[in-house]
C-alpha cells in the first residue's frame, strides 16, 4: 500500500509539473529603449494577473529592433518609438497592427547635469564655448536622435554644433552620458529625464515636433505565440495600463 501511495504521489506531481510547463507561454517583447521602465512595471502586473505567461524584454533603439525583426529574430511583440518604422514593417507584412492607432506620445527635451543647470536655459545656449559636447542618438537608427536633429535643424543649430555631437546607440545611453557628466548636455525624451534624479530639463521641443513622437505596438508575424501575443498587445492598449504610462511621463491619447 505504501508503494502504491508513493507511486500515486509521484504521478500526480509529475502530471502537475507537465501541466504547468504546457500552460506557460514565454513572450519576447522587443521595445524601444525609452519604454524600459514602464513596460517592466506593466509586465510585472500582467504576470501577476496571468500566471501562465512569462514576459521577456529586449530593449534597444527602434532601428536596431527593426533590423532584428527583418532578419528573423525570435521576437513576438514589437513596441516602436517611431510610427514610420512600425508602419514600414506593417506594410512589409512583418508586423500585425490590430490596434492601428497611437499607443502613447512623448516629448523631446534638452537635459544637462543637475549641477550645471545654470549654464543652459535654451537650445541656443549649446553654442556657448563652455558647452563642449552634446549627446544624441544616431539619427539613422534612433528615433530620438532623428527628432533631435530635426529640432536642431529647425532652430538653425545643426551645422553650428557639428563638432560637439556624441552619437549613441539609443536614447538611454544619452541619459547615462549626461548623468555621469561625460557630456555637457543631451537630447532625450521627457520620460527618460523624469527617470533620473541627476539631470535637469533645460528646454522642451516645440509642440509641432512633439506631436510627431508616436509609439505603436503590434504582434510580429513570425511569432509562434500569436494568440497570447495579441492578448498582451490588447492589454497594452487597454485602460488598465493608462495609469502606468501616465506615471512614467507618457501622454496617453484622449487623456
Amino acid at each position: 500500500m505504501k508503494k502504491l501511495a508513493i507511486c500515486l504521489c509521484l504521478i500526480i506531481l509529475l502530471a502537475g509539473c507537465s501541466h504547468s510547463n504546457e500552460k506557460n507561454t514565454v513572450l519576447t517583447v522587443g521595445a524601444a529603449a525609452s519604454m524600459k521602465d514602464v513596460l517592466e512595471a506593466i509586465g510585472k502586473q500582467y504576470e501577476k494577473e496571468h500566471h501562465d505567461v512569462t514576459l521577456r524584454f529586449t530593449f534597444a533603439s527602434t532601428g536596431t529592433l527593426q533590423k532584428q525583426i527583418e532578419q528573423g529574430a525570435p521576437i513576438d511583440i514589437f513596441v516602436s518609438a517611431d510610427a514610420r518604422t512600425f508602419e514600414q514593417l506593417q506594410q512589409n507584412k512583418m508586423v500585425i497592427a490590430e490596434h492601428d492607432r497611437p499607443l502613447v506620445y512623448n516629448e523631446l527635451v534638452l537635459i544637462v547635469p543637475k549641477d550645471r543647470s545654470s549654464l543652459v536655459h535654451s537650445l541656443s545656449d549649446l553654442t556657448n564655448q563652455s558647452i563642449r559636447s552634446v549627446a544624441i542618438g544616431i539619427p539613422e537608427t534612433v528615433p530620438a536622435g532623428a527628432y533631435a536633429r530635426q529640432w536642431l535643424q529647425s532652430a538653425g543649430l545643426w551645422e553650428k554644433l557639428k563638432t560637439k555631437y556624441i552619437f549613441t546607440k539609443d536614447v538611454r545611453q544619452v541619459l547615462t552620458y549626461v548623468e555621469s557628466q561625460n557630456v555637457d548636455g543631451g537630447i532625450v525624451y521627457r520620460t527618460d529625464a523624469l527617470a533620473s534624479k541627476h539631470v535637469h530639463i533645460a528646454a522642451v521641443a516645440p509642440p509641432s515636433l512633439n506631436k510627431q513622437i508616436v509609439y505603436k505596438a503590434g504582434v510580429v508575424v513570425q511569432s509562434k505565440q500569436q494568440k497570447t501575443a495579441k492578448q498582451w498587445v490588447a492589454y497594452l492598449y487597454s485602460k488598465q495600463t493608462a495609469s502606468f504610462f501616465q506615471k512614467y511621463g507618457f501622454i496617453v491619447p484622449g487623456k
